[in-house]
Parts: C-alpha cells; structure tokens; sequence
C-alpha cells in the first residue's frame, strides 16, 4: 500500500466523505508560498492554509524560535506554573490589540477560544446574579467552529452544522447586517438592522448573555463584508441591555483585511475577543481569548471566583513563542503595505469575472478577493485543476476566493487569479 492509499483508506480528511474523498495532494515540503508535492511538482498556496500562514510557510524567525524553544522547554501546564514565553507573548498582545483588551485566556485552538468566550460570558452574569442569562445572540450566515457549543452560534439553516440542529442548545438568530462595507450607511432602524437587533434585546434580554459574531467580515458563512457602523451601533444596544459583546476575530485579525483588526474598522471595542490561525503566522496551533477588567474582575469577585477552564496545553511554550514571532514580524509594519498591493491587485486581475455568466459578485477587501456564482461549486473540480494551474484553492458553498500569504509577489498573485477566473469559468 503505497503512503497515499494509506491516507484515503485509514486517514479522514476535514468535510470529507471517506468512501469519495475526492482529489488529495501529498505535501512533502512548504516554504513561502509554495507547496512542494512528493512528484516534485509545485503548487502556490492560496488559502495561506486556511488563512493561518500569514508570512509564509517555514518562516525562519517562527521556526527558529520554536526551534530553540524545543531545547529549554516543550511543555510544561499552566495550572500555578507560568514561563517567559507566555508573559512575553501576553506583553507583546497588549501592545497591539485593543487598549481595553487587558485580560489574556490562551487556549488550543480557534474553536477552543470561541467556548472560553461563552463560558466567560455566562459565567460573568451569574456572578452578577443572572443565572437565567444562558443564551446568544448572533447573526444568520456566520461561523464560530466545530466544537460543540461553537456550532449553536453557526447559522442553524443554511451553515455547516445544520444537521446538528436536533442536538445543539437552541440560540437567538437574527438576519445578517444588510449594508455591505462599500455602501452608504442608512440611519434607519428598519433598513440598517438594528431594529431587528432591539426587538430581539427587548423580547429576550433576560435570557441572553452576549451578541457574539465576526466583525466586518463573514468567512465561512459566505465572504460577506459589511458596515462596521452596524458594530458601533450594536455596541450601544449591548450594553443598554446589560449584554457582553464578543467579536470572533480568528479569521479577521492580524492583518488580513487591511487593517490590524476588525476592530480598528470601529469606534468601539469588545468586551471578549477571540484570536487563533494566524496568531502563529500558521505554524502551529494556538489561539487566545482575551476580555476587559470588567468581565475578569466581575468573574473573580462571583462564585465560585475562578474561571472554569483550563485546557491541558493551555500556553505551550512552542506556541507562545512563535506567536510571539509572527507578532514582531507584524510589528515591523510591511503587512500594510502588503496587503495594500494585493487589494489593488486583486480589484484589477478580478475585475473581468463581472462579466462571466454564473458569477453574482466580484469583490475585495485587504487581503481576500472573492468571486462569489451563482450556484454552488466543487471543490473537489477545483482540487483536480491545481497541478495544471500550480493553484490550490478550496471554493466552498458559492465562493471561489483566495487569502493569499502577505508576501506574495505579483506574478505569484497573477498565476492565482488566473486560476481564479479559469474556475470561475468551469465551476
């Protein structure tokens, strides 16, 4: 059995069907933007590995430092221990995450960092006395992960979980903001969406511990980017009702949509926030929740008085430390410039897609172009495609689209758009 029928006999893949798992490559090196498969061939990735590999793939400061780490300290738990890499890492995130941000929960991965927010908001009403405050709110088309609790905050209907439905706690849906991010903001309850979010406040607040959702961008649910004033104003209704505000930032922060954060989108911040993918620049798992003195404190002084969570690799040094890395690599400011470039390019080598039948919108913001049809596409077509086009790409629902990694050169962002139109051709 050769190493690849191993994989699709005994290996399952992420939304997989493992009697059909459909084309596979077999990776046998990764360095910048380039993926190296067992026949020599090479392949551009344009997914950034699921928007994570931000600087590139083997970023020799982020390997160096997890490198180095390897010889003092691979793990140690962080129940009545701490290290260096942590409180390194944790002076590094205050200094670029917003100011209120002062709190710092780190966790496994991405979805672990979503459940830690929901725990933390329930936890912090019944200190204040409201154990009936169990529920949230959040907004149809979005995605918060695969754990359990997670998926209750996907969209129950039309997202990735729907079948789950029957099992899941039931949650508070409301549409989607309907003003995209290039529109003009409408000072109108009914036509901006914030009529809905009251009515929704009003009729449920007793039950609701927080609005969660990601800000200014959808990812999963559909690449929809919508008007960050719909954040300003939500904030507002959150706290006239005496509900946390949590912002899932783990697809958006860091850089990729052309700002640090979703939030510097915002005259407002959170009062949880979560970050995972690229706060490692891709290279291994990691995440963080991080929360305001109000909430920390406001959990402290309740009962039991400690927070009820502690993941088993909760601040591994590997991750701490090439976290850290991909932060000081962020630091030095090229990202902007970076991701400057590939919006402008992105608007112009995508432009001509408006025209091809089947697509319903062409559009950018920072790093992320999309091409979103009219019909559903396969990723599987498209996988079959990226050795002719030295492309991968994993379209999902309606969207071909890319999250380049930042230092992608133009003629590398050519080879990918070309790619992107040749599919939306075919798919």
């Amino acid at each position: 059995m050769t190493p690849l029928e191993f994989d699709q006999k005994h290996l399952w893949h992420p939304y997989t069907n493992v009697e059909k798992p459909g084309p596979t490559f077999r990776v046998k090196e990764a360095e910048g933007v380039w993926l190296t498969l067992d026949d020599g061939s090479k392949i551009i990735d344009a997914m950034s590995s699921w928007w994570c590999a931000l600087h590139g793939h083997k970023h020799p400061k982020i390997t160096k430092a997890i490198h180095d780490q390897l010889d003092i300290m691979p793990h140690v738990m962080f129940g009545g221990l701490t290290h260096d890499p942590a409180i390194e890492l944790g002076e590094k995130l205050l200094e670029m995450t917003p100011k209120s941000m002062q709190r710092i929960f780190y966790c496994d991965s991405g979805s672990v960092s979503v459940e830690v927010a929901m725990k933390m908001a329930v936890q912090y009403q019944h200190a204040l006395g409201f154990q009936g405050r169990s529920k949230f709110a959040t907004i149809r088309s979005g995605y918060h992960g695969d754990t359990w609790k997670a998926m209750s905050v996907c969209d129950p209907d039309t997202g990735m979980h729907h079948l789950f439905q029957g099992a899941l706690a039931v949650e508070l849906f409301i549409n989607r903001p309907p003003i995209a991010i290039d529109e003009e903001w409408i000072d109108d309850p009914a036509a901006n969406g914030l009529g809905e979010l009251r009515a929704l406040f009003e009729a449920n607040s007793a039950q609701i511990a927080a609005f969660i959702l990601e800000p200014v961008v959808q990812g999963t649910g559909g690449m929809y980017f919508y008007h960050p004033e719909y954040l300003n104003e939500a904030r507002a209704l959150c706290d006239e009702f005496g509900i946390l505000l949590i912002f899932d930032e783990i697809a958006t922060g860091f850089g990729r949509l052309g700002k640090l954060f979703a939030t510097d989108f915002c005259e407002i911040e959170p009062d949880i926030i979560c970050f995972g993918k690229a706060l490692t620049g891709g290279h291994i798992s990691f995440a963080t929740t991080m929360t305001n003195d109000k909430v920390a404190q406001t959990i402290g002084n309740g009962s039991p008085g400690i927070f009820m969570h502690g993941p088993t690799f909760m601040a591994n040094p590997l991750a701490c430390v090439a976290a850290k890395a991909s932060l000081e690599i962020l630091a030095q400011g090229n990202w902007k410039t970076q991701t400057a470039a590939i919006a402008e390019q992105l608007r112009t080598d995508l432009a001509p897609a408006k025209s091809y039948t089947g697509v319903k919108d062409v559009r950018v913001l920072g790093g992320i172009g999309v091409i979103e049809m009219d019909h559903t596409v396969s990723a599987d077509v498209a996988h079959g495609f990226a050795k002719e086009n030295g492309v991968y790409l994993r379209p999902f629902s309606k969207n071909i689209y890319t999250m380049p990694p930042f230092i992608t050169t133009p003629d590398e962002l050519s080879q990918i758009t070309a790619a992107m139109l040749k599919l939306a051709k075919v798919l």
